[in-house]
């Protein structure tokens, strides 16, 4: 099973931006999203280490609620 994990960009210097989530940070590639479609604030879905999408605040804190959930640290 493969999953997504939502992460807002903090910094973007295409192709590559730094994004973060739960206090951790890291640099994700945006070859996948056009340049120009991004914003330093936007949350996008990243699985291994690639926005895949551009996603609303809302569904990323919709999704990490889940997450804990299924994790066991909500």
């Amino acid at each position: 099973m493969c999953v997504g994990v939502p992460m807002r960009l903090k910094t973007i210097d295409y192709p590559v931006g730094v994004a973060e989530a739960e206090g951790v940070e890291m640099p994700v590639y945006l070859h996948l999203i056009p340049e120009g479609e991004l914003a330093p604030g936007d949350w996008v879905l990243v699985h291994v280490g690639f926005a895949l999408q551009k996603i609303q605040r809302q569904e990323a804190e919709e999704t990490w609620a889940l997450l804990k959930e299924t994790l066991g640290y909500a």
